[in-house]
Order: C-alpha cells, then sequence, then structure tokens
C-alpha cells in the first residue's frame, strides 16, 4: 500500500463516455480515453456484460464503476497498465462506489447512447426517428482520409454526387432536388460541432481526423435546424481538447493506385493542456495526395486527376470554473485538382478525350465561438460562427457564336473553349439556446438564431486572348428564428414531443457582370428584395415496449427560402418550397443484436430544381410538387466476441404528382418531369469487423464492406435523363498493433470495378457525349499509426 498510494495519487482523471457493453470493447474504449493500457489473459472474460460509465474519473476509479456487480476485478500491474482477471467475491455486502465527480443532471439508462444532435442529449432508445451513429474511434486514417465519402461508405441512407471533392451534393433517404450544385440549398444540413459550415455551396468534404463522432438525424429536421435539412442532418463532432493529458498522435501512408499514379498521405494531433484543468489546446495539420487514374487521349497524358489536400484544425478549450465552458475553434482545408475525374464511355472504361485542362479548387474555412453554463438540469449554449467557401471550377465547352450576344447558341463546328464559374460564399451564424434535459428523453429546449449568407457566382468563358464575362447573380439571405421543443411522459414509458420553428427570412438579389436592366429584363421583380415567414410545426411519440425495444412515429416539416437564378442569359425568381413527412418505425438493442426499421411518406411542394441552362452552367427552377416514399431497415449482431456483423438496406420511390412545365435549353422547348434525380431505387450495405488478440500485448483488427447502389437518373428530360449507379463497391482493411500504435492495410475497390457514379463531366458536353465517373481502381494503402 505504500509504494501503490502515490502512483495511484498521481493518475490523472478523463472524461469517460463508455455505454454498457461486453467487456473487451469497454476496456478498448477505456483505453484510449484515459490513454491507460488493460487487458485480460482468459479470452472467456471478453463477453462479460459491464456497467457503463460517464463522467470525470481516473482510469482505477472508471473501472471500479465499470465492473461493479460482476464477477471479476482490475488489478493494476504497471504504472497506467491494468489487467483483468476473474474474482471470487467475499460474502459480504458490496462496497458503495465512491460519490461521483461532476455527474450528469440525469444519467441516461445503462447501456444508452446519446443522440448530441438533438442539442439536448436524447437517450437513443427515447429518440423517436431515424438516426445513425459512427463512433470516431472506428474510423481509422485511411478512412478519414475519404472524408465525406467515408460517411457514405458507412450509411446506406446517405447518398452523394460525385462530380468531385470539394464539388459534390448530399442526400439522406431519397430526398433530392438534383444532381447539380446550384445557387438552391442543399437539401442536408451540414453541421461541425455546434456550427453549420454549408447555406448554399457543395459538400466541403472536410476531412475525418481527429472526430469524436458522426451523427446521421434522417429528415426533415425543420424544427431543430431550420432551413436547408429537407433529408436531414449529418453532424460531425470533433473531439475537444483534453485539459490535463499531454499527448498526441501522427500518421502516414503510401498509396498504390492500380492503373494510375501512387499517392501519400500523413498528419499529427497535439493535445497540450496550457494550464492544468483550465486551459487546453487541441491542434491538427493534415494533407494528402492522391495520384490520378483518368488518362485523356486527345492531349496524350496519363493519370490526369490528381487531388491534393490540406488543412488544419485547432480547439482551445477554458473552464473557468463554476461550470462554464468556452471554447474557441477554426477549421481550415483547401483542395487543388488538377482536371475532372470523368470518363467517355466511347472512349474507355477509364479514358476520355479533351481540349483542355478541367481543374477545380475548394477553400474552406470556419471560426466558432461556443459558451457553455451548467445549473443542474438546465444548460445555457451561445454560439457564434463565421464560414467562408470558394469554389472554382473549369468546363470544356464549345465557342459562343456571338460572345457579345451570349443568348445565341454555339453552332456544331464551334472550336472548344473554357467556361469558369467561381462561387464565394460567406455566412455568419448566431444561436442562443436553453435546455433542460430529464429522465427517459424528456425535457424542453427554447431557442433563438440568425444567419446571414451571401453568395456570389461569376462566370466567364475563356478564349485566348481575351475572356468574356458571362451573367453572374449576387443572393444574399437573412433569417431571424425562434425555436423550440418539448418532451413529455403521460404514461409510463411513452413520451411525447412537440416543436415549432418560426423563420423569417428576408431575400435581395442582384446581377454580377451586366447591367441590371439587361439581367432582369425577363422578369423585373426578381431584382426586388421579398421576406418569408413560415411556421414548421413538428409532434413525435416514442413507446418503450419493452428495455430494448423502441416503437416511434413522428411528423415533421421542413422548407428552404427561394431567391435568384441565371436562366440562360437573364436572371430568374425561383420559389421556396416545402416538405411534410411523416414517419414511423422501430428500434431494438441488446448486446448481440441492433436493429432498426423505419418507413416514411414525404409530400414536396414547388421542388427547387437545379437545372442546366442555355450556357451549361447550373440554374434553379421550381419543378412541380411530388411525393418520396422510404423503407430502411439497419442491423448490427455480435455472434461472437470481438466479431460484429453490419447490414443496411434503403428503398426509394419518387414521383412527381404534379408537373410544372420547365423551360429547357437548346434543341427542346419544355419538358416534363416525371421521376426525382439522383435518388437510387435501392441501396445496401454488409460489413464485418473483427478483433482478436495477438499474443500478450498485440491486436489484430480486420474490416470489410461491400455496398451497393442502385440505378437512378442524372437529371429530367431526354438530355439529363441519363442512367447511372447500378454498381458495388467494397472495400478492406487491416491492422496489427498495440492500443497506440500500429501498421494497417487498406484496400478500397476489391474487384477494380468501373461502374458509374455520376454521368457528368462537364455539362456543356452533355448532349454530345456518354460521360461517366467511374470508381476509382483498385487502390493499396500501407499505413502506420503512433501516439505519446
Amino acid at each position: 500500500m505504500t509504494i501503490a498510494s502515490p502512483a495511484l495519487a498521481q493518475e490523472r482523471a478523463a472524461e469517460v463516455d463508455i455505454g454498457a457493453s461486453r467487456l473487451d470493447v469497454a476496456i478498448k474504449q477505456l483505453s484510449r480515453q484515459t490513454g491507460t493500457s488493460i487487458g485480460f489473459r482468459e479470452s472467456r472474460l471478453a463477453t462479460t456484460q459491464v456497467r457503463a460509465v460517464r463522467g470525470r474519473f481516473t482510469a482505477s476509479q472508471a473501472l471500479e464503476r465499470m465492473l461493479l456487480g460482476a464477477a471479476i476485478r482490475a488489478r493494476r500491474v504497471a504504472p497506467a497498465t491494468y489487467l483483468v482477471e476473474p474474482f471470487v467475491k467475499p460474502p459480504v455486502a458490496a462496497r458503495r462506489p465512491p460519490a461521483r465527480q461532476r455527474p450528469l443532471a440525469v444519467e441516461p439508462p445503462h447501456g444508452e447512447i446519446l443522440v448530441t444532435a438533438t442539442k439536448r442529449d436524447i437517450p437513443l432508445g427515447s429518440y423517436p426517428g431515424g438516426v445513425q451513429i459512427v463512433d470516431g474511434s472506428e474510423l481509422s486514417a485511411a478512412e478519414s482520409l475519404r472524408g465525406t465519402e467515408a460517411i457514405e461508405a458507412r450509411i446506406a441512407s446517405v447518398a452523394s454526387t460525385h462530380l468531385g471533392p470539394g464539388r459534390n451534393k448530399l442526400f439522406i433517404r431519397g430526398i433530392a432536388d438534383s444532381s447539380f450544385v446550384g445557387p438552391t440549398q442543399s437539401t442536408v444540413g451540414q453541421y461541425w460541432g455546434n456550427s453549420r459550415i454549408t447555406y448554399s455551396a457543395p459538400d466541403p468534404n472536410l476531412r475525418l481526423y481527429d472526430v469524436k463522432s458522426v451523427e446521421v438525424l434522417e429528415g426533415p429536421q425543420g424544427t431543430l435546424y431550420g432551413a436547408g435539412s429537407l433529408g436531414g442532418v449529418v453532424r460531425v463532432v470533433p473531439r475537444s481538447p483534453d485539459l490535463q493529458a499531454f499527448e498526441g498522435s501522427a500518421w502516414g501512408g503510401v498509396l498504390a493506385v492500380q492503373h494510375g499514379k501512387p499517392g501519400m498521405d500523413g498528419g499529427a494531433i497535439l493535445n497540450l493542456p496550457l494550464k492544468q484543468d483550465v486551459i487546453g489546446l487541441r491542434a491538427l495539420a493534415f494533407g494528402s495526395v492522391e495520384g490520378g487514374y483518368i488518362d485523356d487521349v486527345a492531349r496524350h497524358l496519363d493519370d490526369i486527376n490528381r487531388v491534393r489536400t490540406f488543412g488544419g484544425r485547432a480547439a482551445l478549450r477554458v473552464d473557468p470554473g463554476d461550470d462554464w465552458t468556452v471554447d474557441l475553434n477554426a477549421v481550415a482545408q483547401r483542395i487543388d485538382g488538377d482536371d475532372s475525374q470523368y470518363a467517355e464511355r466511347s472512349v474507355g472504361g477509364l479514358d476520355r478525350a479533351s481540349s483542355i485542362a478541367q481543374p477545380f479548387r475548394n477553400d474552406y474555412w470556419l471560426v466558432d465561438l461556443v459558451a457553455r453554463k451548467r445549473w443542474g438540469s438546465l444548460e445555457l449554449t451561445s454560439s457564434l460562427g463565421y464560414a467562408g467557401q470558394y469554389v472554382f471550377e473549369r468546363f470544356e465547352g464549345p465557342e459562343l457564336a456571338d460572345p457579345a450576344s451570349p443568348e445565341v447558341q454555339p453552332t456544331k463546328s464551334a472550336a472548344p473553349a473554357a467556361y469558369s464559374q467561381a462561387n464565394r460564399i460567406a455566412m455568419t451564424t448566431g444561436e442562443v439556446r436553453l435546455t433542460r434535459r430529464g429522465p427517459n428523453g424528456t425535457g424542453w429546449l427554447l431557442a433563438a438564431s440568425l444567419l446571414h449568407n451571401r453568395a456570389r457566382t461569376n462566370r466567364r468563358m475563356e478564349v485566348a486572348p481575351f475572356g468574356t464575362p458571362l451573367t453572374g447573380v449576387l443572393n444574399q439571405v437573412e433569417e431571424a428564428t425562434l425555436y423550440g421543443e418539448g418532451t413529455i411522459e403521460p404514461l409510463d414509458r411513452f413520451t411525447l414531443t412537440f416543436g415549432g420553428r418560426l423563420t423569417h427570412a428576408s431575400l435581395s438579389g442582384s446581377s454580377e457582370d451586366v447591367a441590371e436592366i439587361v439581367a432582369f429584363r425577363i422578369d423585373p421583380g426578381a431584382r426586388a428584395s421579398r421576406s418569408e415567414t413560415r411556421f414548421l410545426p413538428s409532434l413525435a411519440a416514442a413507446y418503450r415496449a419493452a428495455d430494448r425495444l423502441t416503437l416511434f412515429a413522428r411528423y415533421q416539416q421542413g422548407f428552404r427560402p427561394g431567391g435568384i437564378a441565371v436562366r440562360r442569359e437573364y436572371i430568374q425568381r425561383f420559389a421556396g418550397d416545402r416538405v411534410t413527412t411523416l414517419e414511423a418505425g422501430a428500434r431494438y438493442r441488446s448486446p448481440s443484436l441492433d436493429f432498426a426499421a423505419s418507413v416514411s411518406a414525404t409530400q414536396w411542394t414547388d421542388i427547387q430544381a437545379d437545372l442546366i441552362d442555355g450556357f451549361g452552367f447550373p440554374t434553379t427552377a421550381n419543378a412541380g410538387d411530388g411525393r418520396v416514399l422510404s423503407i430502411g431497415m439497419v442491423s448490427r449482431w455480435r455472434p461472437i466476441a470481438g466479431l460484429e456483423l453490419d447490414a443496411a438496406l434503403y428503398l426509394n420511390d419518387s414521383k412527381v404528382t404534379e408537373r410544372f412545365t420547365v423551360a429547357l435549353p437548346a434543341d427542346l422547348l419544355t419538358t416534363a418531369i416525371d421521376r426525382l434525380p439522383n435518388v437510387a431505387d435501392a441501396s445496401g450495405r454488409l460489413g464485418a469487423a473483427y478483433t482478436a488478440p495477438l499474443g500478450t500485448d498485440l491486436e489484430l483488427t480486420a474490416s470489410g464492406f461491400a455496398r451497393y447502389v442502385g440505378k437512378s437518373t442524372l437529371g429530367i428530360g431526354p438530355i439529363l435523363g441519363r442512367l447511372q449507379g447500378d454498381y458495388l463497391d467494397t472495400g478492406f482493411e487491416l491492422r496489427i498493433g498495440r492500443e497506440r500504435r500500429g501498421v494497417s492495410l487498406a484496400v478500397t475497390n476489391l474487384l477494380d470495378a468501373r461502374g458509374n457514379r455520376f454521368a457528368l463531366g462537364s455539362p456543356f458536353l452533355i448532349r454530345d457525349r456518354d460521360q461517366t465517373t467511374p470508381l476509382r481502381p483498385r487502390a493499396v494503402r500501407l499505413g502506420f499509426d503512433l501516439g505519446f
């Protein structure tokens, strides 16, 4: 005792958040969260069920609570090293655990996962809706490198276009307006921690290094997240600074691409307590070069689509005491693509014939300040954020017949030209909310928020020796919102949730690069500022039929405000749209099996659809009214210790029930829309993960998946109604090592399949060329990771 006591006194407490689970899973998480080494020799102990532990504890305190009531104990065998072994309890009353440090106001039931994207931390068993959560510890460096593609590969309800990294558009559960990123808002709300990261911009494809979790709430999520969450919300939660431990990690890898050039990636993380228990800094830097694999036979160039990505993050946390927490966060990332990643079917599976390079670039930055204060079960959160994005794209297309009169269509024999588009988006957000947490998901939330988004689009036709500006547009949106939600438990195990959101949006727009009298000659009213006021009600119910089974139903609405868009050489207004969804489902969770299923029906009015204008640039119009029916099933099965199998299936059926006549460019005057674009009729996933000890201090981790994406269409009408999808994506990863160091081998596209992820490369050539976007050929990454 005289030897052990000083060592134990030096142990540092850490934030511990572990649900009730098997011993092998729980100690792996506890090792990662406390920086200690924990193991066991007898394999039969792996399946022992242990308790949930949440709060600030040392490793020994957390182990004591975790193993309470089980016939096992943890014995300290070296500094920061514990051995779990069988223990026969003496026939005396169990000792009471020490008082919990900084307890949660209301502890969730044992084994529950908290859904933090609800903004009031509702236990998963009480949440009345479709949700999927990926633990950040499950994401390897190879997966984190893929950014949003890793989320798409793991969660079958999430889909994306594939124009290129930093240029894509996300969809959830079949709510898709179009395949193009135009001036309209996305149907998916994307959040980084507490802050919104996009409004009317493409997915920035932020890398997923050092994140705590990824949560996907199936939509609409109008009450909590407002405009632009018709399909749902993707929220990435980064890891916060540890105010006590000095630690860090690094990783790196080399990539070999079949039929292409090699690549590399690497990065490092440093956590530094600037003042013990008061101020902490966590910083991250990363970079990657991904080799190309598309050949251009016309320019006699190989592997033209190389992509370079560099970025970093920094987080400063201050804990001044009295239950206050202040976080200052910064995120920056830049993506540079040498050329587009599409091929042409008539040339080859990985080949095309282009006259010019078609590079792209996405610069993204975010700064936010978040302050929190707790009074028992009450929590006040105040945040202020600023996000900026610059997106540049160049496309090949035919030269205009008369640059001075761009409404004149190019001739069939026109020489090739370069068309460029630059989007500059700046968004400022602020929010104050007060929440109260009660048992079984009860409680309430009241909040107010402000948003200002400014999006400028400039377009040019680049022909030597001079370039010709084309009509551009500036859209500005200001939103003021009051919203609230409350959950009550009128009957045992039965909860009701009521909510509403009142939003007032002011919209204004102007032309860029041409005189307003010319740009607004078709729709003069588009230049006028206008406002919209929307109220979005919501109602949900959850019934815990058993401790492990939850039944739920939900009614929710969502909307997007209107705006102005370029149509050929003029500017025209488009109206806001609205969705109404009814959803019902069930969720079952046990130590060996998790299963969730839901069915939903969505009515969509005044659908905002991004189309192709007379030049080939994206534009927006109201396409009509429609409906989307979807069925989703997700399951995880743990048949033996260390093995987990997962499966998911999503079926979608979309239809335009009332069609608006939409004018299309070039050789077609009008067309009717029958089906929403880019919605796969079916998508599914099968996956497996296995962990096993190798000797006394090594561990083998292996995982793999196969994901099927069904058929969909690129857009509407004979020109854009091209088929895409109907492909199988596969991957496998193997790691051997210790908790804080190891080597890994990751393989993507095991079958070296081609497929067609997206039937578009240059919108200016879509009439004349059969464009495809193949999967990246089989790629092998050899990597390492280490920590201290």
